[in-house]
């Protein structure tokens, strides 16, 4: 089951922890992962007793980032003329969860422990609260491996702003919990037990009348300039097309081989 849901009860309604659950590829996002997580955020919409989610990992790391299993035969491999990428809608589907995520009418808690890389950065970037343990670590590698960060990047910006943003998907550097919380990704760093605090997150997110929370979160989605479906569609084909080129072949290859790629030898 990739994807684990339990429901507590609240003085009023209810809460439900959505637990990514594949341990032993760190809660990768495979197309079952994120199936079941936009099964969730349909049924989340349409659920008046349901007041908050909080989203989490399970087996000490919240998310390694996308799953590239379902591409492993098209890495590095040009499309026939005239052919249509099917890569383009299976990196737009991700595009659909995260805009999922964030038009929830519920307040969504992100708990991050350990790895929250590449897509996985693009969720916590769709939190209304983000807690991070202190030994959590964030980063967007995708430019390091030869990868556009195609659907994660308008969330990231929302999130961030341009520069700050700029700095992780260019660079792909790697933030601790403390720069994460400087450069606005992450609201609180937990020293001691996550569970504590996200219960003390829920109770105060719990203090919030459900309709004015789902009002308050449409207003905030009116708010962006651009079309996010258009920008989301060319950032599949910016995607689909780097995974197909030269770079994504050497950069997952030399990643493999705990190497610096062509590009990076000298940094």
């Amino acid at each position: 089951m990739p994807l684990q849901i339990t429901r507590a009860p609240l003085a009023s309604g209810s809460v439900e922890t959505w637990a990514l659950n594949d341990p032993a590829s760190r809660n990768a996002l495979s197309e079952p992962m994120v199936d079941a997580l936009l099964a969730a955020c349909e049924r989340a919409a349409a659920d008046a007793d349901l007041r908050g989610v909080v989203l989490r990992g399970a087996g000490g790391h919240f998310c390694a980032g996308g799953s590239l299993d379902g591409f492993a035969k098209t890495i590095g491999q040009p499309l026939a003329a005239d052919e249509a990428d099917p890569l383009v809608p299976l990196n737009r589907r991700f595009g659909t969860l995260l805009q999922a995520l964030c038009a929830l009418p519920q307040w969504l808690i992100v708990a991050v422990e350990g790895a929250a890389m590449g897509g996985g950065f693009g969720l916590v970037c769709c939190a209304d609260r983000v807690l991070a343990h202190s030994s959590a670590q964030f980063a967007t590698p995708e430019v390091t491996l030869g990868i556009v960060p195609a659907q994660i990047a308008p969330f990231v910006v929302r999130r961030l702003g341009p520069a700050a943003a700029r700095r992780c998907l260019l660079t792909g550097e790697r933030w601790d919990a403390a720069a994460a919380q400087r450069y606005g990704l992450v609201d609180d760093v937990v020293h001691g037990d996550m569970d504590a605090a996200v219960q003390a997150a829920i109770a105060r997110h719990a203090a919030a009348a459900p309709q004015a929370v789902a009002a308050t979160k449409r207003l905030l989605l009116a708010q962006t300039e651009r079309p996010l479906p258009t920008l989301l569609d060319d950032a599949a084909v910016a995607f689909a097309q780097a995974l197909r080129g030269p770079e994504a072949p050497q950069g997952l290859a030399a990643f493999a081989a705990r190497k610096a790629p062509p590009w990076g030898a000298n940094s």
